[in-house]
Order: structure tokens, then sequence, then C-alpha cells
């Protein structure tokens, strides 16, 4: 199969799909690369590593999608890549496409074979695909959060882990997964007051174990996040339903009640947000605004600012499934493989994730009729 690799174009966007490693493991099964020349520099990746590692580079991201039958990516094509698909070809990227109604017409019309990262589900619930990046973006959220309570950036002008006589911030966490829990390890490690929300009893029941009883929490409902969103100085949203909109769980009226120059750093805004003054989507250029004296934070793509940590971390997750869908074609891989198969976002036309059909109110077409 030849496999494509363009250069990432979202803002601030300095992940690269593969890496020469990557590279090496499918040239070596007799598959062709092709990336596009200064793909991998947001990542400290040569062209000279790639070339090293068999693959070969083309100029131009045009090049890559006439000549690949796989488009691989990190993010979720821009408009100026619309066009460039062909029939049949494969894109495996992270899509997000609840939030993305254009994007998936786009997808339909050009009868593009769509697979999301975020969306392959083993069966045990666990999104391999997402969590190293989930890993990384729940980091951050505390770095970043940290950063914009300064008073040089709007913030409240309060310090993480407070100092002897002074309390430390408060940070308050929406959702226990896997963003929620490594939010709350640097939270914890940076000395703050830390609470997590969820609703469900055994996930906050590891979490009390997990950090030993040194992260309070609290099972998710509307009164307790109501108490919790006011005394927070950094809220941060980490609440995932695969493939769907993340729920409106913080109402406006929860974040007018909350302190001048707070902060909320929103990690589910790629999925619509689950705070309701998340109303738009920011970019690193330009990361945040504010709206009722609260800093609102709502980049969706946060593991860019650290590309080749993000990088490496992905292609690890990711070319165990690039290898079965270049060795056996994304029909037999489907079927050989169910977790896959959920990753099947549009094909044919069709939406076959239930989750997107219902967030963008389109039919359902269930994969197992039109796969065979």
């Amino acid at each position: 199969m030849i496999i494509g690799i363009p250069r990432e174009i979202k803002d601030q966007e300095n992940r690269v799909a593969i890496t020469p490693a990557g590279v090496l493991a499918l040239t070596a099964e007799g598959h062709r690369v092709v990336i596009e020349k200064g793909a991998g520099v947001g990542s400290g990746i040569t062209d000279a590593a790639y070339g090293e590692a068999g693959a070969i580079l083309r100029s131009t991201a045009q090049e890559i999608y006439e000549e690949a039958e796989m488009i691989l990516k990190v993010k979720e094509p821009q408009p100026a890549e619309y066009d460039l698909f062909k029939p049949g070809q494969i894109l495996f990227t992270y899509l997000h496409l609840a939030a993305e109604p254009e994007l998936t017409a786009v997808l339909c019309r050009q009868k593009v074979v769509a697979i999301a990262y975020e969306t392959i589900q083993l069966a045990d619930g666990s999104l391999p695909l997402l969590m190293p990046m989930s890993e990384v973006a729940g980091r951050m959220a505390v770095q970043l959060g940290a950063r914009f309570l300064e008073k040089t950036y709007g913030g409240r002008g309060v310090l993480l882990a407070g100092v002897p006589g002074v309390p430390p911030a408060n940070v308050v966490i929406i959702g226990g997964g896997t963003v929620g829990t490594n939010a709350a390890r640097i939270a914890v490690g940076m000395g703050a007051q830390v609470t997590v929300l969820d609703n469900n009893p055994r996930r906050l029941a590891y979490l009390d174990e997990l950090f030993n009883g040194r992260v309070q929490t609290i099972m998710s409902n509307s009164y307790n996040l109501a108490r919790a969103v006011v005394y927070a100085d950094l809220l941060i949203g980490a609440v995932l339903i695969p493939g769907a909109r993340a729920p409106h769980l913080v109402t406006e009226d929860m974040v007018k009640k909350m302190k001048p120059g707070s902060v909320i750093i929103d990690v589910a805004v790629d999925q619509g947000g689950c705070i309701a003054t998340i109303d738009r989507v920011t970019t690193h250029s330009d990361p945040v605004y504010i709206k009722h004296g609260v800093i609102h934070y709502a980049v969706a793509n946060i593991p860019g600012i650290v590309a080749r940590t993000s990088t490496f971390a992905l292609t690890n997750a990711t070319l165990p499934y690039v290898l079965k869908l270049a060795k056996e074609g994304f029909r037999a891989a489907a079927i050989r493989d169910p977790a896959l198969a959920k990753g099947i976002n549009v094909l044919e036309e069709k939406i076959t994730c239930p989750a997107v059909a219902q967030a963008l109110q389109l039919p359902y077409t269930p994969l197992e009729g039109i796969l065979c």
C-alpha cells in the first residue's frame, strides 16, 4: 500500500503522523511511504531522517494526496485540504466529527473511508489511540492553567502551590478518566488543592486509592458541580463520550459565580466542550477569551505545543493499526478486529458511527451492512 503523510496545517500544530521508526516498519513490509517535505520539522524530525528510514519526500500536499491510498494525519483535515481527497482513499486521523458537520459532509461527498483514532475502542471500553494524547492534554491543562492564573495573563495572581501561611489554589476537574487523572496527577504534584468530580462511584474509589486521599473525590451531579465550580481557581473540563458531543455540564449561571480572574480549560472542546460558556474554539496563536470575568482556554489541539513528545507517543499507539490497515486493507482488517471497525466513521457516503450520526442528526448506517 502507498501511505501518505502530509504536513499538518492546523494553527500551531507541530505534530506529525509518523516517526522514522514507523516509516521503517512499513517499508520493511513492502509498503511505500510518501511524506511532504518539512512535515516533521515541528517535532524535531528532519527530512533526512525520514529519507534514511525509506520514505519518499514530496514537495506539496497535493502530490501526497494524489499518490497515496491511505492518508495518515494527526488532526482533522482543514478546508484547504477538502478538495484533495479522492474516492476510496483511506483517511486515518483524529476526526471528532460530532462537532464537525461541514467536514462530515465533505468526507461523505468525496467518498472517503474515514477512520477516527478517537473511536477505536477495545472490548473493555478503553480508547487506545485517544489515551496517549489524553495523557498529554491532561498534564498540559494544569501547566497552562498555572500560567493563565498569573496576573500578567489576566489571572487572579494565584500560585497553585501557595506558600506557608497562604493556601494553595483550588483545582476542580470534571471527569475522572484519562484526562482527569493525568490533570490531577500534575496538580497534586504542583501542590494544589484538587477536587475531581465523576458520575462513576467505582472510578472515584479508584482515584481515592490512587492518590491516597490527596484528591477530594465528589459524585458529579448538578448540585455538587455548582458548589465546586464556585470555589475553583482553575476549572478543567475532562468529559468524554466516545464519538459524541460532550454534554454541557457547567452552565453559564455557574460560570457567572466564579471568581474574577479564575481560569477554565475545557479539554473536551474538540467534542463541543462540557462548559456552556465555551462557545468557540480558540487557537494556540490566540488561546483565550474572557467571559463573565473568567479566562476561557478553548484550544482543540493542546498536545501540539509539546509536539515531539506527542508525536512519538501517538505513533507508538497508532502504528500497529496502520500496519494492519496497510497489510490487510480496511475491510479485512475491520472484519478481523472489532476495535478497529468502531473507528470507521464514514464509508461509502454513509455515517457508520452512531454517536456521530446522533450528534449531527443525520442518518446512521450500521457498518456491518456495507463492510462485506
